[in-house]
C-alpha cells in the first residue's frame, strides 16, 4: 500500500501544480514590477527555451536564492581549480540569486530558471541540457524533479545540506511526497551532524558530513574597503541592522527612539529588495530622518553624517555594510523566522547580537557563542540596547578579533565537498 500511497500523492502534486501555473506566473509579473528580474526569461520557468540545445555533460548546480548562490561561490572556485575547463549549468529561483549568479559565469557556461515542478517541465530541462550530475544546494529537493533525475539516470547531490528540526517537522507531515524525493539522492553533504541525523530520517539514503560551504566564503576586499570609507566619513558609531525581515523594522525602530540621544548612526539592510521602499517610508513616518544608499555613487555626501538612518537599499554590497558598522544586529532572528547569515558577519569582522531564533544556523550560532563572537539577546528591544552599547565599547576590538578567528577556524568543506562532486561526474564530461 506505501507505493501506491506515494503514486496517489505524486499524481494529486502533479494535478494541484498544473492548476497553479497561471497563479504562479501571474505572481511572478507582479513581483517583476518590482524586481525586473523576475520578469526576465519568463518562459524559461516552464522550460520553454530559444535556440539550439547545448552540448551535454555540463555539471548543473542549483542555488534557489542569494545565500545558497553566495555559498556556491567558494565550491565552483574549487571546482574549477581541479577540474579546468568544466562547464557549468547554474540555474535559481529568485532574481536576486540569478543576479548574484552571473558573477560566477565563464565563457561556455550558461544560466537558467530552474523550471516549476511540473512533471512536463522537469522532463523538457533535463532532455535540453543533459548534465553530468546535479548539484542542489543547502534544502531544494523537489518531488517531480527528482523522480525525473532518477528516470534518466543522473545523479543528484545535495551540497551543504541542511535541515532543522522546524523543517523536519514540517517534512513530515508531507512525507508521501517528500520521503521519496529524499531517498532518491545519492549523496547528502550535510553541514553538520545534526542535520545528517534528520536527513537519514527524512530518507536519504547516504549521507556525508562536509561543514558549512559558507565558513569558506571570503568577502570581496574592494567591498570591504567601500565599507570603511563609508565608516571614515563618520564621527560616530554605527549599529547595522543586518537583513532585516518584514515584522522586525517597526520594533527595531521603536527601540531605536527609545535609546537616549545622541544615539549612533542606524544602517539598517533590508534582507528582501521588494521591501526597500516600504521601509523607507516606515522610517520617514517616524519622523527620522533617512539617508540612502542609492543616492551616492560611492561615498556618501556630508550631508548623510548627519542622518538618523542610513537605508542599505542596494543588493550585493552586504560586505561593505558589515564593514561600516561597529556591531550587527541579526535580521529574521527576532521573529521564528530562522536567522540570516551569521557567518558572513563574522568574517568580516563584525560582531553579531543575535534573537532567539536560529534554527537556520543553529549550529553555527551555537560555536559562534561559545567562543564569544556573538551575543544572544531575547527580544529586538534587549538588542539595541546591547548593540548600542556594544558598538560603544572600548573592548569591542575583542569582539572583532573573536568573529573573526571563529569564521576562519571552520573552513575547509569547499575541499571536501569538491571531492565528493567529482567522484560522481560522468567520464563524458570534457576537461
Amino acid at each position: 500500500m506505501k507505493p501506491l500511497f506515494e503514486s496517489a500523492a505524486a499524481a494529486i502534486y502533479g494535478v494541484l501544480l498544473r492548476l497553479a501555473t497561471p497563479l504562479y506566473l501571474l505572481r511572478l509579473w507582479r513581483r517583476g514590477s518590482v524586481e525586473p528580474g523576475y520578469r526576465e526569461a519568463i518562459g524559461e520557468r516552464l522550460a520553454w527555451y530559444r535556440g539550439p540545445a547545448p552540448a551535454p555533460g555540463a555539471l548543473w548546480l542549483h542555488a534557489v536564492s542569494l545565500g545558497e548562490t553566495r555559498a556556491a561561490m567558494p565550491l565552483l572556485q574549487a571546482l574549477r581549480v581541479a577540474r579546468p575547463g568544466l562547464r557549468l549549468l547554474l540555474t535559481h529561483g529568485t532574481a536576486t540569486g540569478r543576479s548574484a549568479g552571473r558573477e560566477l559565469l565563464v565563457p561556455g557556461d550558461l544560466q537558467v530558471w530552474l523550471p516549476y515542478d511540473t512533471p512536463g517541465a522537469v522532463r523538457r530541462f533535463l532532455r535540453r541540457f543533459q548534465p553530468s550530475v546535479g548539484v542542489l544546494m543547502e534544502t531544494e529537493l523537489w518531488p517531480n524533479l527528482m523522480r525525473e533525475a532518477e528516470r534518466s539516470g543522473l545523479t543528484m547531490v545535495l551540497a551543504n545540506a541542511r535541515l532543522s528540526e522546524r523543517s523536519a517537522r514540517k517534512g513530515r507531515r508531507l512525507r508521501a511526497l517528500l520521503y521519496p524525493a529524499a531517498r532518491r539522492l545519492t549523496v547528502a553533504l550535510a553541514q553538520t551532524e545534526d542535520d545528517a541525523k534528520r536527513l537519514a530520517e527524512a530518507g536519504v539514503p547516504l549521507i556525508t558530513v562536509s561543514g558549512n560551504l559558507k565558513f569558506d566564503s571570503t568577502p570581496a576586499p574592494e567591498l570591504m574597503a567601500l565599507g570603511q570609507r563609508w565608516r571614515g566619513t563618520l564621527d560616530r558609531a554605527v549599529v547595522l541592522g543586518a537583513s532585516t525581515r518584514e515584522g522586525e523594522e517597526a520594533p527595531l525602530l521603536a527601540a531605536w527612539l527609545a535609546q537616549p540621544a545622541p544615539r549612533p548612526l542606524l544602517l539598517l539592510v533590508p534582507r528582501h529588495p521588494q521591501r526597500f521602499e516600504q521601509v523607507a517610508a516606515l522610517i520617514r513616518s517616524q519622523g527620522m530622518t533617512l539617508g540612502c544608499r542609492s543616492d551616492w555613487a560611492e561615498l556618501p555626501p556630508a550631508s548623510a553624517g548627519d542622518a538618523d538612518v542610513w537605508l542599505g537599499n542596494s543588493i550585493g554590497e552586504m560586505p561593505a555594510y558589515y564593514a561600516c558598522a561597529d556591531v550587527a544586529l541579526l535580521g529574521g532572528s527576532f521573529a521564528p523566522l530562522g536567522g540570516q547569515n551569521l557567518i558572513e558577519a563574522a568574517a568580516c569582522g563584525c560582531p553579531v547580537v543575535m534573537g532567539p531564533h536560529t534554527f537556520n544556523f543553529a549550529h553555527a550560532a551555537k560555536q559562534a557563542l561559545a567562543v564569544r563572537a556573538a551575543i544572544r539577546v531575547a527580544s529586538i528591544e534587549d538588542a539595541v540596547a546591547v548593540g548600542v552599547g556594544l558598538a560603544k565599547n572600548p573592548d569591542r576590538g575583542a569582539w572583532v578579533r573573536r568573529a573573526l578567528g571563529f569564521a576562519g577556524a571552520h573552513r575547509g568543506a569547499a575541499a571536501l565537498v569538491t571531492q565528493q562532486v567529482l567522484l560522481h561526474i560522468r567520464p563524458a564530461l570534457p576537461g
